[in-house]
């Protein structure tokens, strides 16, 4: 048997591309993340505390760090510990929750909105790099496919 092949063939099709869709995202996954830190370790941040700084800014409301690792597809614990070390550089802070006494919420400071509108001056440069000479049409479709994928499996 030919080596990196299953030991028996019983995906359907639509099952064996899904199974190579999954194994390059992997793949990407971890370009993104070495990319994210080429790309930002100039400004102080990693990709993971990138990831936090555009989770934030992203929402409309203040996040408690258990909603910013569910909206990241992260274990709470390891937000929690990028969290704790970004509030001791003054990036956040944590607020009162009004709705939780014990779950706070986690809040950008200045230095962190400052840090985090350079990293986003830094994405946008190296997306329009990346994406040179792919049809929008086509990055538009494997994000629609990827967000459907994502439903699925919170379902």
């Amino acid at each position: 048997m030919p080596k990196g092949r299953p030991a028996s063939k019983t995906h359907s099709e639509g099952g064996e591309a899904f199974t190579k869709l999954v194994l390059e995202t992997f793949r990407l996954n971890g370009r993104f993340i070495v990319e994210g830190d080429r790309l930002t370790k100039g400004i102080g941040l990693s990709s993971a505390r990138w990831q936090v700084l555009g989770t934030l800014r992203e929402s409309d409301t203040p996040l408690t760090v258990a909603q910013i690792a569910r909206n990241m597809g992260l274990q709470r614990q390891s937000v929690q510990r990028t969290v704790d070390i970004m509030c001791r550089e003054g990036l956040l802070r944590m607020a009162v929750n009004p709705r939780h006494r014990r779950a706070k919420l986690v809040v950008m400071t200045s230095k962190g909105e400052t840090v985090a509108r350079r990293a986003t001056r830094l994405q946008i440069a190296w997306a329009n790099e990346v994406s040179a000479g792919i049809e929008p049409e086509e990055i538009e479709a494997a994000r629609s496919t990827l967000h459907k994928l994502r439903q699925r499996l919170t379902e």
